[in-house]
């Protein structure tokens, strides 16, 4: 009954999201809820979520106050020259800039912080996305895809706790899944040329920007906001020295990273600040790093210190706080909210039956294809529940069974690895709530989107760790 409940349970939340019957944030709460009391929770469910709202309470206060922290460098002009530098090198040509954001997102995601790398690309490439009237939405779906196939780097989550589980080296792991790796990036890359070719097809014939560059120009002559025809969000017509031709500056929903669209004229710039706050900004950066200080502490002192430093007078600071609440209010409400789904699934026993159910099921002539086995279960497996659930509960006992087929528990762990591009897309991870509440963008959308391209990159890692030998079949 409890591995009944608990995939009807996640069933029934992702065709609410996708279809758009319920916000995330409501679905999160709803429907956990009811199949919880239909699980036996009784008055017991209020305990359950609670404690799983404490675990996610520093997550919450990290993603607020990193929010803000990277709002208010956008506001004072700190990624302007990024921008300028970017919008040079690719020009407005849609292709390139969704190809341009896996790279940016393949990078900063060697950090191995799913929630860095999504603050990072989004305040870069966002405003130049609203600028051409591109879909927010393939830049989540970008952005998502090249973290999730580069989580497996050894110093990642998902691969030290499948190192731990199993007592194996997260080296002995990941080195020779490095053409899994690589052939995963391959098929990522040419998703986002495809998206690309997508926008720029799309786009064709629409005059955002007339013949200059995009650039950061002080726009004339308002003609105040419409209903923009692309987006169906709200959108502003101005006309553009260089050409005298109109541009569009779509305006979705408003979000603290979009909302000041690079406005030269805007009246939080602090061009004489630059430097202070590149330094700041740096030191933020280097303290996630080495981890030294809890991370959540570490952007509460960084925004303190920005807004002390950028906005001195007390109305200054509140107007800036104020800006960034319907950010925050919605990533943070929907943490939250995801500790009532956390707490059902933990609470109620359905995490376990749903694992000891998957084991079970797997015949015994399966026995020397566990490995590739494994990696398909990894796919929805790390998708429905936590990683550590997957890792610490189901892998060590598939391990346990392979052993006797003389599969390694190393090979084991290298396959229970190729299910993270499609872990990363799953709500129960912190990082994609932040990135499609930075973007704006809807999370159904952002799964219709992405799901079935991350389920193909995950195939395609299976498949040549197969070919080339680091996961044993049959």
């Amino acid at each position: 009954m409890l591995v009944i409940l608990g995939f009807a349970m996640i069933l029934t939340f992702m065709v609410l999201i996708m279809t758009k019957r319920l916000t995330p944030m409501v679905a999160l709460i709803i429907v956990p809820t009811v199949f919880g009391l239909f699980a036996g929770a009784g008055l017991g469910l209020g305990d359950m979520v609670i404690e799983a709202i404490g675990g996610l309470a520093p997550t919450a206060a990290l993603l607020m106050f990193a929010i803000m922290y990277f709002g208010i460098m956008i506001d004072v002009g700190l990624f302007d020259p990024l921008v300028r530098f970017i919008v040079r090198a690719l020009g407005n040509d849609p292709a390139k800039i969704v190809l341009g954001t896996a790279l940016l997102a393949g990078a900063v995601s060697l950090d191995g912080d799913g929630s860095t790398t999504f603050i990072v690309t989004t305040a870069a490439m966002l405003p130049i996305y609203l600028r051409l009237g591109m879909n927010p939405v393939v830049l989540t779906c970008v952005a998502g895809l090249a973290n999730g196939t580069l989580n497996i780097v050894p110093w990642g989550g998902p691969t030290v706790r499948a190192a731990s589980a199993l007592g194996v080296s997260p080296t002995e792991i990941f080195v020779p899944m490095l053409p899994s790796l690589a052939a995963g990036l391959v098929v990522v890359f040419a998703f986002a040329w495809m998206l690309g070719l997508a926008e720029r097809k799309r786009l064709a014939g629409v005059d955002l920007l007339g013949d200059s560059a995009v650039g950061i120009a002080a726009p004339a002559s308002g003609t105040g906001p419409t209903d923009h025809p692309l987006t169906g969000g709200m959108s502003t017509t101005f006309s553009t020295p260089s050409s005298g031709r109109l541009a569009t500056l779509v305006r979705p929903d408003d979000t603290a990273m979009a909302d000041t669209m690079l406005d030269p004229q805007r009246e939080t710039l602090r061009p004489r600040l630059i430097w202070v706050n590149l330094v700041l900004t740096v030191a933020v950066m280097v303290l996630l790093v080495i981890d030294l200080v809890p991370l959540p502490f570490v952007f509460m002192a960084g925004t303190a210190v920005a807004l002390l430093v950028n906005f001195p007078k007390l109305s200054q600071q509140s107007k800036e706080i104020v800006a960034h609440a319907p950010s925050i209010v919605g990533v943070v409400s929907m943490v939250l909210a995801a500790g009532v789904l956390i707490g059902v699934l933990n609470g109620t026993g359905m995490v376990t039956a749903m694992a000891d159910w998957i084991v079970d099921i797997i015949p015994n002539e399966l026995g020397p294809f566990l490995a590739v086995i494994t990696g398909v279960l990894s796919i929805p497996m790390t998708f429905f529940m936590s990683n550590d659930a997957f890792y610490f509960g189901i892998l060590p006992v598939l391990a346990e069974s392979a052993s006797a087929f003389g599969i390694e528990p190393v090979e084991m762990a290298r396959a229970s690895i190729t299910g993270q591009p499609v872990h990363l897309q799953s709500p129960l991870v912190p990082a994609i709530l932040l990135l499609v509440s930075l973007a704006s963008v809807n999370l159904g959308d952002h799964h219709k989107k992405v799901l079935w391209r991350a389920a193909v990159v995950s195939v395609v890692m299976l498949v040549v760790g197969v070919l080339v030998g680091t996961i044993p079949f049959g």
